[in-house]
């Protein structure tokens, strides 16, 4: 365990979560499930483990800075490092503009962007002790670009995630440390199944060249490159993921 890497993933019991801590431990890292839903993350890290690979769980709410401070005290006595830290927790909920609550608009910014701060923090002070470190933010193209109503709390929250990613990049670079962020399109998730209708799903699909959904696979393998050492040169950027929906305008003939 000393000299394996160790991979922390927020949100990591499911979805795009789970699928990253699946990936990155079929890479041979050890996995740290880091989840406020403990049972869940549980589950997940023991279906590694079953798997061969190398997984366990830890208690976390990235909307409350004690427990943050907790869990990464934990994961540094525990294995004493945390080499690749994939900010993958966060919420969303839609409202009209107009009527947008307050209380879910700032709930939303506390833990899908001073969440990602603080976990992004945590996790930075234990990689400059090894002079390496990959920071991945999980954001979305809600955070490029405006999609459909609803999402004030949420797309801004990923746009302020992607603006902490470049600040990241930039200062942690003279410590071997990257901060990317991945920002999917639509994808087949746990979320996205209560959140979109059947009729917002068909009208989305119909925007992206590639006429579907994406899949948490696809997401994971771009968190993968950019955990990797053969992405030791790429900082500061927002991937999308996204079957070409950023690039396209209007669609037909």
């Amino acid at each position: 365990m000393p000299n394996q890497r160790v991979a922390v993933i927020t949100g990591g019991a499911m979805g795009i979560g789970a699928e990253c801590a699946e990936q990155l431990a079929h890479h041979g890292l050890h996995v740290v499930i880091a989840d406020r839903d403990t049972e869940a993350a549980a589950q997940t890290s023991d279906a590694l483990i079953k798997a061969g690979l190398s997984a366990s769980a830890v208690a976390i709410d990235v909307g409350d800075s004690t427990s943050i401070a907790a869990a990464f005290s934990e994961i540094e006595q525990r294995f004493g490092r945390c080499d690749v830290l994939v900010n993958c927790a966060g919420i969303a909920k839609v409202f009209p503009f107009l009527d947008f609550p307050l209380d879910n608009f700032e709930q939303t910014m506390k833990i899908n962007v001073t969440g990602t701060l603080l976990c992004s923090q945590h996790a930075a002070r234990i990689m400059i002790k090894h002079q390496w470190g990959r920071i991945i933010n999980i954001a979305s193209v809600a955070g490029m670009r405006a999609v459909g109503s609803g999402r004030t709390a949420y797309g801004t929250s990923k746009g302020a995630v992607i603006a902490l990613t470049r600040q990241m990049a930039v200062e942690l670079a003279e410590h071997g440390i990257t901060a990317n962020a991945v920002s999917p399109g639509p994808v087949d998730t746990p979320m996205t199944k209560l959140l979109h209708t059947a009729k917002f799903k068909q009208e989305y699909s119909s925007a992206i060249p590639m006429n579907r959904y994406g899949t948490v696979s696809e997401v994971a393998a771009a968190v993968a490159f950019l955990a990797s050492e053969q992405a030791s040169y790429i900082t500061g950027i927002s991937m999308p993921v996204d079957g070409g929906f950023l690039a396209s305008g209007a669609r037909g003939i």
